[in-house]
Parts: C-alpha cells; sequence; structure tokens
C-alpha cells in the first residue's frame, strides 16, 4: 500500500499536470461513469493529501476521494495515452499541447463526496507529518494511552495519518525500540522523537518519490544518489545493516514488522 509521501507526491503531481484547463474525465471501466460525467470538462481547482487519502477538488464543488488501498494505482502518460482498458475506473486527461493522462486502477475507495463528507473524513484521521499545524499533541496522547503494541500503535491512522509498513520497521529500528514494546511504555520524548524522525523521513520521501531512510554517512552516498539497496536498514533486509544480526519478523497489526533484535531492545 502506497504511504503518505506518495500521496502527496500525486497531490502536487495531479494539480501541476491538469492546469487550468478543462479536464477530460472518463470511467473506461464503468464503475465510475456517471460520477466522471459530472466532473468531465470542469477545472480542478485544488487537490490535497492527508494520510493516504487524496482530495481532488472541482470548480463546481465536487471532490473526488481517492484512497489506493493495496492495490491501487495511478499510472501517468503524455497524452493521448495509452488505449484505455477496462481496468481502469478512472481517466483524467488534462488540456494543453503537453498534456497528461492519469489512469486509476483498483483502488479501495474512488467516489464523489461533499464538504462535510470530506471533513467527517479527516476528522478521523490522526496528524499527518507532512501537513503544517496538525494536532501533534492529540497524537501523542492517543498513542500514549493505547496498551498496543507500538508497532500497531504506528500503523493506526487515528493517531498518525500516512505511516505503513515499511516506514513503522524503519522508524523503529532507528528509536532502537522493540515493536512489540506497549506504546504507553513510552514517554512523551520518545513518542516527539518518533515523530520528529517521521517528518524528517517522509519529506525526504516525498521529495525524492523513494522511502530512505539510512543516513548518508553510514551510505557514502546522498539520499538521492542511494542505489535501491542502501535505502533501508531492516525492512525486508536479511540482516542488520549496523551490526551484521539477522533479521527477525515479529506480526505485529496482522502484518510482518522487520527488527533487528540486537539493535532494538527498549
Amino acid at each position: 500500500m502506497p504511504e503518505g509521501h506518495i500521496i502527496h507526491r500525486l497531490a502536487r503531481h495531479i494539480r501541476r499536470s491538469m492546469g487550468d484547463e478543462p479536464v477530460v474525465v472518463s470511467s473506461p471501466q464503468g464503475r465510475f461513469a456517471g460520477s466522471a460525467a459530472l466532473l468531465n470538462g470542469q477545472r480542478v481547482s485544488r487537490t490535497a493529501a492527508w494520510g493516504k487519502d487524496l482530495f481532488v477538488f472541482w470548480e463546481a464543488g465536487e471532490i473526488l476521494h481517492v484512497h489506493l488501498g493495496l492495490i491501487g494505482k495511478f499510472r501517468v502518460a503524455r497524452a493521448p495515452g495509452p488505449d484505455p482498458r477496462d481496468t481502469i475506473r478512472l481517466r483524467l486527461e488534462g488540456g494543453g499541447a503537453e498534456a497528461d493522462v492519469w489512469d486509476l486502477t483498483g483502488p479501495m475507495r474512488c467516489e464523489l463526496i461533499t464538504p462535510q463528507e470530506q471533513r467527517a473524513i479527516t476528522s478521523a484521521l490522526g496528524a499527518d507529518p507532512l501537513r503544517p499545524n496538525g494536532d501533534v499533541a492529540g497524537a501523542r496522547t492517543r498513542f500514549l494511552s493505547t496498551k498496543r503494541p507500538v508497532a500497531a500503535a504506528l500503523l493506526d491512522q487515528r493517531i498518525i495519518a500516512g505511516i505503513g509498513n515499511v516506514y513503522r520497521a524503519e522508524l523503529l529500528f532507528r528509536a532502537g525500540i522493540h515493536p512489540e514494546v506497549p506504546a504507553a511504555a513510552l514517554s512523551e520524548a520518545d513518542f516527539d522523537s518518533l515523530w520528529n524522525d517521521t517528518v524528517r523521513l517522509m519529506r525526504i520521501g516525498a521529495r525524492l518519490g523513494n522511502i530512505v531512510t539510512t543516513e548518508p554517512d553510514e551510505i557514502g552516498r546522498t539520499p538521492g544518489r542511494m542505489k535501491p539497496d542502501d535505502r533501508l536498514y531492516v525492512y525486508k533486509q536479511q540482516r542488520c545493516r549496523r551490526c551484521g544480526t539477522d533479521i527477525a519478523i515479529a506480526e505485529v497489526a496482522g502484518r510482518n514488522c522487520y527488527f533487528c533484535p540486537t539493535c532494538q531492545t527498549r
């Protein structure tokens, strides 16, 4: 599932590529045809991301809400784009001589919503590390109040919106925290350190389009020049990059969390 940094990149990219021209909106699959007809010919006024939820605002007031889920994907190509396939739920075709065509397949949610519904969605989400003025105090309180494992709390979008399986494993490694430690056993300073590290790493990810959690002085390259094998410490690795210990796996919140039993002892 794409993590929050990718959704923020998508929001910015879609807004830029649609420009100020009317957008051709269609649903080759047919499952979104009625809503696509309402949007067809309108201009995009703005886009926004909150955690893993993407919102596209249209000039007549409609809001397109997309959550990619586990298999959803946006693909972009220069106009006229590839021949439409019957798996494409939504196609957005920008205007202009160098327009982009965006194809959406397999989303968990693709729907038109009202401003009230959009507020209900975002009010149920926790603080987003890539959004300004988030309710960090509320996230801290909810995080430190749960007795669930810290690795489960990090995946809870009601606490922090945007963290997925890769970031949680890497954040806990960098903090030296075992994934099965109860979140309530941590201190406010522990949460603040995790939060600040999340903000820093997700900003790098949003800029580069890749999750990079390793430090440049350990790799010998800047984040933008790192090879794919250099970017992570523990996630789907065989051995810990720092100490060489075999990586272990704990199943937390129904998903495998990779960790180093030597480096993560807190």
